[in-house]
């Protein structure tokens, strides 16, 4: 099996497949970081508008069916373990569009909501 599109060399089951299909929550801000860049690689909305922020989520979401990820590289992170509240994990999200290699780069907030991680924004 091909390893899990979030990096780590676990299967997409194994990996991130085991909370999009909601009978897991990520235990921390970073594994969420990894389950939601594996969403949008398998074009997985409702599991990416599930761990969104009520604050701060879109009503609705509608990903580029052209648009392909890549590879993820996480470049640093604070809080977001086990007994934390918050956190922050900086990434670079690597894609390919219309035959072209270009790459996103956020520093994203993470908080618990109801005692789960959940995404509320890119720390700019």
């Amino acid at each position: 099996m091909p390893p899990c599109p979030c990096g780590l060399t676990e299967s997409y089951a194994a990996c991130c497949g085991r909370f999009h299909g909601g009978g897991l929550t990520a235990p921390t801000a970073e594994l969420l970081m990894r389950s939601r860049f594996s969403a949008f690689a398998v074009g997985d909305t409702d599991y990416l508008l599930r761990t969104w922020h009520p604050d701060t989520r879109p009503r609705q979401l509608e990903l580029d069916p052209r648009q392909e990820w890549t590879r993820l590289e996480i470049l640093g992170r604070s809080g977001g373990g086990l007994l934390h509240q918050e956190g922050t994990v900086e990434f670079r999200a690597h894609y390919r569009h219309r035959g072209r290699d270009g790459f996103l780069e956020e520093n994203s907030r993470f908080r618990r909501d109801d005692g789960h991680w959940v995404y509320l924004d890119d720390r700019a």
